[in-house]
């Protein structure tokens, strides 16, 4: 297969439903984790496929946990689109065996009720080699490049929000 047909041939895949997690401690930092899988200084917010039968809320609850080790949050908001983002051609063949082009993602606005102390990366499927909170303002400068402009559309999104939280 030649590149450009092996280029046709992925764009043609299917996106994977998934969530997207932007969680806020008490000072409204995001929490983002270094990724294990990716060389150099990766970051990104929590996220994971929606199982077959599970609500994006659901889904989004078990991911936080099993990412990060507790689920310990309030829902504050959720964005009102689905919003989309494809992977560089050489990841599509490493993920998810192949069958996506990139993720289809509903984002949620959390409120971290616990302690740094709670959040426990140390899983047999380690996702993160790290993690820290953030300024909102960081997030765009520390993600992988191809994540940039859902991360942009977020932000956006949810700005209302955050803009009333810190008000408080």
């Amino acid at each position: 297969m030649n590149d450009i047909d092996e280029d046709i041939y992925l764009k043609r895949l299917p996106y994977r439903p998934s969530v997207g997690l932007m969680i806020l401690n008490k000072k409204l930092e995001v929490f983002v984790g270094r990724r294990v899988d990716t060389k150099g200084d990766a970051w990104q917010m929590p996220q994971g496929g929606i199982d077959d039968g599970e609500t994006p809320i659901d889904a989004a609850f078990r991911e936080m946990k099993e990412e990060i080790g507790t689920n310990n949050a309030n829902s504050i908001a959720e964005t009102k689109q689905w919003y989309k983002y494809d992977l560089p051609n050489h990841l599509i063949k490493k993920l998810w065996n192949g069958r996506y082009r990139g993720q289809r993602q509903k984002w949620f606005l959390m409120h971290y009720l616990g302690k740094d102390e709670d959040i426990n990366i140390e899983f047999k499927d380690i996702e993160f080699a790290d993690w820290k909170w953030v300024n909102i303002e960081e997030l765009t400068q520390i993600i992988v490049p191809f994540k940039k402009k859902l991360y942009i559309a977020v932000i956006e999104e949810f700005r209302d929000v955050f803009l009333s939280l810190k008000e408080k």
